[in-house]
């Protein structure tokens, strides 16, 4: 997909942690929803998508340039809509799912349905195991060895009921449990730069994560009036993140400087339990209105309470320290207004304003959009939003002397530009274009204070600024009955415009830099017979600020299969092989890719 890097990810097996990168933001700076509402996390920022199955969500949506005018914070480089699977079939529907791959990989899910009537639900399990041990090198340290501590156990679990009370009202309750018990493996620590990103990597044989997140969903769908023109949308949601980071690795290989040589040790490690719990209630109602048949308005207001805590307990010792503990209240008004000029030209207007319980947390987003459809196969669209990030409660309030907290943060500002065309080709093709202008200020970045007053020797402050110019560009078309292709380019160029450090200013913002390039081709057929073969390259990027360190990017190349075993397509047989050419790289220093990987399983549906 154009515009979305995967330069945030740290390895692609399994227990990978996603990121994502959009238009120059960073994971922080990406909005995450659920089934349209917000769920990152505000203690540490983000949220790791990698948790949910492929088997819970029916489909991921993509709006690249931010939407804060709808939903708020954390939307400066885009989104992601997770949206998860509900009940369609009259007939009860039991599926279920066996897959085996290399890396000791295994998953098994099973998922039961049905709609009678007006009352339709579905459960659904999936549980995903992996060792995740292979061989592998990393040059720069003159290191090979096998990879360990290396495997993931995820499980999801799903409940959703859907409730037509009249042809007019539906309530709907979704409930999701996912749960990742996985090793942390760390990185080869790299001796050259000194000090550089992977300086102070080291290998850790006993360190786990636990991660665990119950999310819940309460709505209702009202229309309004005596026709369909007026639809209230309300929702109430509560959810529990917990995370804990167990580090009991008790002795490793680290490198250090002495006498400006660097020297490489087996050192004690500090043992220790990082715990970080989230609790987090939503109300939301918006109403959607057609006024005419050419003019639309949806508005409404939305409401947040989060409270984040975090503590690490040193295990040695017994002691605990809380690094963390904050609440964050955010509200909001929200208004856009859509009218058709003419039957070529629409026009999109919107507002929000929010309010937070924090110093400086309102923040007024509006947002401008135009599409003219020139002719039948000719369509021109231009969009300006101005969307924002709150900070961290790790930023604002935590009591580390190393970076300790300042809750005079102002919230991060992302002023999103671009223009594009959607070009028809015959009845073949879609080609589209879109050039874009990200410019991202009040950038929270860490600041260094030497020598350290009253023991405090960093915070956060609002120092940075950020442009990011690019082009994104997609071509999907119809070769051949039943065979379709697709090409498409980001070109990035993020540059820091502002830092604390002067000698900053006009380098490549770290990781987010990557230009990607992909080409591919399937078949379908009516019958339910479907290949595909796609290449996928992303080219070097810098891992510092300073960029002095960079990593040489990759390339992928991808196969997927699906045949049906009867004739109702009941029975379906898959198989894909991801890095078909084994291609060996790093996505972040000393953190090695798993290579090649395979996987085939049945899927069963009666």
């Amino acid at each position: 997909m154009p515009g979305v890097l995967g330069t945030g990810t740290v390895g692609t097996e399994v227990n990978a942690l996603s990121g994502q990168l959009i238009r120059g933001s960073n994971s922080g700076q990406v909005l995450i929803l659920l089934d349209g509402r917000p769920i990152n996390n505000l203690g540490s920022g983000g949220f790791d998508i990698n948790g949910f199955s492929t088997s819970t969500v029916e489909r991921i949506e993509v709006l690249p340039g931010g939407g804060s005018t709808l939903y708020g914070s954390d939307a400066i480089g885009g989104i992601i809509n997770i949206v998860t699977s509900r009940p369609t079939s009259d007939k009860l529907s039991l599926r279920t799912q066996a897959e085996v791959g290399n890396l000791g990989y295994t998953k098994l899910g099973v998922n039961v349905s049905k709609k009678d009537g007006n009352i339709g639900w579905l459960i659904g399990y999936d549980r995903i195991q992996s060792n995740s041990i292979f061989a592998y090198s990393i040059p720069a340290a003159n290191f090979s060895g096998i990879r360990q501590n290396n495997d993931a156990i995820q499980q999801n679990l799903q409940v959703r009921a859907d409730v037509d009370v009249s042809d007019r009202t539906k309530l709907n309750f979704t409930g999701l449990l996912l749960s990742v018990d996985q090793g942390v493996p760390g990185g080869v620590p790299i001796p050259n730069p000194i000090n550089g990103q992977g300086f102070f990597n080291t290998l850790t044989d006993a360190n786990r994560r636990y991660n665990d997140q119950v999310l819940f969903d309460l709505g209702v769908e009202q229309k309004l009036g005596n026709s369909d023109d007026s639809t209230l949308i309300a929702r109430v949601n509560y959810d529990l993140l917990s995370t804990r980071s167990d580090s009991r690795t008790a002795f490793a290989e680290a490198l250090s400087v002495q006498n400006g040589q660097v020297v490489k040790a087996i050192t004690p490690q500090i043992q220790r339990q990082t715990d970080g719990k989230q609790k987090s209630f939503g109300v939301q109602a918006q109403h959607n209105w057609q006024l005419t048949p050419t003019q639309t308005i949806t508005y409404g207001f939305d409401y947040r309470n989060t409270n984040n805590r975090s503590t690490v307990n040193n295990i040695a010792s017994g002691t605990q320290t809380v690094t963390y503990d904050g609440t964050i209240a955010q509200g909001a008004l929200f208004a856009q207004y859509n009218v058709t000029l003419n039957p070529q030209l629409i026009a999109t207007a919107g507002l929000r304003q929010d309010f937070s319980s924090l110093t400086n947390g309102s923040v007024t987003s509006p947002a401008l959009g135009v599409k003219w459809d020139v002719n039948s196969a000719t369509t021109l669209r231009a969009n300006y939003i101005r969307n924002f990030r709150t900070p961290t409660l790790s930023n604002l309030f935590s009591t580390n002397p190393g970076f300790i907290g300042n809750p005079n943060l102002l919230p991060e500002i992302g002023n999103s530009f671009d223009v594009g065309i959607d070009q028809k080709l015959g009845n073949f093709g879609l080609l589209r274009l879109t050039a874009f202008q990200n410019d991202i200020s009040n950038v929270v970045a860490f600041q260094r204070i030497a020598p350290p007053v009253n023991g405090i020797s960093g915070t956060w402050t609002n120092i940075g600024q950020v442009k990011t110019q690019g082009i994104e560009a997609s071509l999907n078309a119809k070769i051949a009955p039943n065979i379709y292709g697709f090409v498409n380019y980001t070109l990035n160029s993020p540059r820091i415009e502002r830092d604390v450090n002067p000698a900053l200013v006009g380098r490549e913002l770290r990781f987010a830099g990557g230009d990607k390039f992909g080409i591919g081709i399937s078949y379908e057929n009516p019958s339910g017979w479907y290949g595909s073969l796609a290449l996928n390259s992303l080219s070097g990027y810098p891992t510092n600020n300073e960029n002095t360190e960079f990593l040489p990017g990759f390339t992928s190349v991808d196969a997927n299969f699906l045949a049906p075993l009867n004739s109702d397509r009941s029975l379906t047989l898959n198989a894909s092989v991801q890095n078909i050419f084994d291609h060996r790289y790093e996505l972040f220093p000393g953190f090695p890719d798993a290579g090649r990987t395979f996987r085939t399983g049945i899927d069963w549906k009666f």
